[in-house]
């Protein structure tokens, strides 16, 4: 039974095992990306934020799927490439992965079952929903799509000043 975000593991977008247990005492962002999403331009204020706070702490982790709208149909090497040339992303992405239902990655079902949405569903509603996790591996909010990554900038340096 997990009881952190650092109980988990992904693959990185290279296919390559990655445990967020190397991020412990870090402050994470995790995000379910698209790159054909009406949110997609989200990415250059997610750089954004990476490149603000990552000195401090701050890690951002991406996670492509396509389960909304078929909005991340390419491979992971399309989706690597897309993100790099398009909006300069330097923070980590990870393997595209499903968010929702029985085949949901685990990190996801725990995010998801840590810090509900409206109404205590669930389920994430649409690509570029964000979870703010502080230093000891606990969710801390959870952001609607429509949130852009600016928006976070108190509640980020409110965990990142935590100690």
């Amino acid at each position: 039974m997990a009881t952190s975000i650092h109980d988990f593991e992904a693959l990185s977008i290279s296919g390559q095992p990655v445990q967020l247990s190397a991020h412990k005492g870090q402050v994470l962002l995790i995000v379910n990306t698209a790159s054909a999403c009406g949110f997609t331009p989200q990415f250059a204020g997610l750089e954004k934020l990476w490149q603000d706070y990552r000195e401090r702490g701050l890690v951002i982790v991406g996670f492509p799927s396509n389960e909304f709208g078929g909005q991340d149909p390419g491979s992971n090497e399309e989706i690597a490439s897309f993100c790099q040339l398009n909006f300069g992303v330097s923070f980590p992405m990870m393997a595209k992965i499903k968010v929702n239902g029985g085949e949901a990655h685990p990190l996801w079902q725990w995010l998801k079952a840590q810090a509900p949405g409206i109404l205590g569903t669930e389920g994430v509603k649409w690509n570029f929903t964000k979870f703010l996790v502080g230093r000891d591996g606990q969710v801390r909010k959870r952001y609607a799509p429509n949130e852009a990554p600016d928006a976070l900038r108190r509640d980020i340096e409110k965990e990142l000043a935590a100690k």
